[in-house]
């Protein structure tokens, strides 16, 4: 693999790699993989300190535990000076970044959301990531000028139908989150998105669409994590009644996971790319590690506090759930040094990311 394939592959080649199955073939794989990682972002792994600081949510996304019709979720939201005590936390441990997710939750209002971003701006020199999934452009843009530097909003898949069969929109409007990552870009936020992998009904020509689509975003980051049935959910309902061909049905499985993140970094070398908690999950033992080694270079350990933290349940069973963030991160870095790496020190931008993006005002 050349390093002018490194950059081109074809859609025939994306399908071929993910299809892969020789162990021999796919540690080429995961070597280039690791080449163009150290090339592109070095060897720095970056931590991100998450806070997951509201889990109530007004959508009804058929694989979400959030979701607004689940009455089996315990509800929380986090006080603005609970978040700050994470954020805080963060700078202690020597993060570089926190990210602030939760649902789509209307009493996270643009005021209070810009209030917050802006006490830990002053407070900190922290980098500000936001997940709260699908805003207007007006709220995006207040939380922009109140110092927000990064945006988090996956697209979850390409396959248009696909998306709505499990992301209905709320009433009366329609959701477009391809348009919301041009927006994103415009107000000059880092831009991160991404999908899950073995959706039930996705397919192999999907998966290399949305691998594809990554590239011609052109995203700073980029996450991608097996999907993980929550029971109760419509989608892990309707997982026994098959939607495609047994043989073109993309596995929600570790290895697809691998090459997904491998693919990704060949063909984005320059963005940040995440071990994620959902691979942690699937595999407790090295799932981040083997991550890392095939093109990931972010770990995201969580800040939100254990008491809130097991009630964020997107998909059951999360990885490090009863840890406090202090054990947290001491665990992550024992992970990271146990492969040779080094954690980074900063804010770890994205070397894909430019300012200039951002429209005049």
């Amino acid at each position: 693999m050349p390093d002018s394939v490194r950059k081109s592959l074809t859609h025939e080649e994306i399908l071929h790699w993910l299809r892969e199955t020789d162990p021999n073939r796919l540690a080429h794989l995961w070597r280039e993989a690791n080449t163009v990682r150290q090339e592109s972002v070095g060897g720095d792994v970056h931590l991100r300190g998450l806070v997951e600081f509201s889990n109530h949510c007004v959508r009804l996304c058929a694989y979400c535990g959030l979701r607004a019709a689940n009455g089996g979720v315990r509800r929380y939201r986090m006080s603005a000076d609970e978040i700050l005590a994470c954020a805080r936390a963060a700078v202690r441990l020597g993060y570089g970044t926190v990210v602030l997710q939760s649902g789509e939750d209307p009493r996270t209002t643009a005021d209070w959301m810009a209030d917050v971003v802006r006490r830990i701006k002053r407070e900190t020199d922290l980098a500000v990531t936001l997940s709260l999934g699908e805003r207007s452009e007006d709220e995006l843009a207040q939380w922009r000028e109140a110092g927000a530097d990064r945006y988090l909003l996956r697209f979850e898949t390409s396959n248009r139908v696909l998306f709505d069969r499990i992301h209905p929109p709320r009433p009366g409007q329609h959701s477009d989150r391809l348009a919301l990552l041009g927006v994103l870009r415009r107000l000059g936020y880092e831009v991160g998105s991404g999908v899950m992998i073995g959706i039930p009904g996705q397919t192999f020509d999907d998966l290399a669409r949305d691998i594809e689509l990554f590239a011609r975003l052109d995203l700073d980051m980029i996450g991608v994590g097996p999907y993980l049935a929550h029971p109760g959910t419509p989608l892990a309902e309707q997982a026994t009644q098959p939607v495609v061909e047994t043989d073109d049905q993309v596995p929600a499985d570790e290895l697809t996971t691998y090459k997904v993140i491998a693919l990704t970094r060949l063909i984005c070398p320059k963005a940040n790319i995440p071990a994620t908690t959902a691979l942690a999950t699937i595999n407790t033992a090295t799932g981040r590690e083997l991550g890392l080694e095939r093109g990931a270079n972010v770990i995201m350990p969580n800040l939100t506090p254990p008491e809130y933290r097991v009630d964020y349940e997107i998909y059951p069973n999360k990885a490090c759930l009863s840890e406090t963030a202090d054990t947290c991160g001491r665990c992550v870095a024992r992970r990271i040094e146990s492969i040779g790496r080094t954690i980074g020190t900063g804010r770890g931008d994205s070397p894909n990311y430019d300012p200039s993006r951002r429209e005049p005002a």
